[in-house]
C-alpha cells in the first residue's frame, strides 16, 4: 500500500500501485495526482518543476497527465491565520 499526503488538507490518502490520474482526498475532495503533490514540485524552479523534460503545467493543483508525475513526500503547510496577519501587519507597520 503506498501513500500521498493530499497539498490541500494534510490528510494521508492510500493507493495500490499508482495513483490515478481522477484520484481525490478522502477527506476534501482535492485532486491528488497534481503537481504539488509530485517530488518534482519545487516553488522555486523554472515552471515550479525540476523535471526539465516535463511539459508546462499551468495549474499546480488541478490532476494532469504529466508522464514525470512521481508521489512526494507532501508539501502541504497548513496557514495559521494569526501567523499571516501579524506578517501582513509587520509588513506595513510605519516605522520611526
Amino acid at each position: 500500500m503506498n501513500h500521498v499526503v493530499c497539498f490541500s488538507c494534510g490528510t494521508k490518502n492510500s493507493f495500490v500501485d499508482r495513483l490515478s490520474f481522477r484520484e481525490e482526498c478522502i477527506q476534501c475532495g482535492a485532486d491528488l495526482h497534481v503537481c504539488k503533490n509530485c517530488e518534482f514540485y519545487d516553488a522555486g524552479a523554472y515552471n515550479e518543476c525540476r523535471e526539465s523534460s516535463a511539459d508546462v503545467v499551468r495549474e499546480k493543483e488541478r490532476s494532469n497527465y504529466c508522464d514525470y508525475f512521481s508521489v512526494g513526500l507532501g508539501s502541504f503547510k497548513k496557514d495559521n491565520k494569526a501567523d499571516l496577519l501579524a506578517q501582513a501587519e509587520a509588513l506595513f507597520k510605519k516605522k520611526g
